[in-house]
């Protein structure tokens, strides 16, 4: 069932590209947190996305805002995507995709290419 306006957000831990554990509890008791889902690393759609996100991370922090982007790529993919962006901020793995299932976050069959468990684009506060 998706996620409704007001409802608490679903508790989860993931590794980033450190290969640290985060966890959004961890996350929300220091700062309000913005979770972006993107379907692929290197895709040209989503490097936009997140560069965006990169530009305007002053904007972000003047809101006491940690953000977070999570797809289904490995950790060393998403590293390797993440230093050559230079983005600012962490991105999570779930690569076994049960986040993206459980924010109803992901595509079952996605619909280019008929790709199979690929994170859709959507983004909580």
């Amino acid at each position: 069932m998706p996620l409704q306006v007001g409802q608490q957000a679903s508790e989860f831990t993931l590794y980033n590209t450190d290969r640290k554990e985060v966890s959004l509890k961890d996350l929300t008791s220091t700062s309000n947190v913005v979770v972006l889902f993107f379907p692929l690393a290197f895709t040209g759609v989503c490097t936009q996305e997140l560069c965006s996100t990169r530009d305007d991370i002053n904007k972000y922090q003047k809101l006491n805002a940690t953000v977070v982007a999570i797809s289904v790529d490995s950790m060393f993919t998403l590293g390797k995507f993440r230093e050559e962006q230079k983005l600012p901020f962490d991105l999570l793995s779930d690569f076994n995709k049960e986040v993206s299932r459980k924010y109803d976050s992901l595509y079952e069959e996605f619909p280019l290419f008929g790709l199979k468990g690929v994170t859709k684009r959507s983004a909580f506060v």
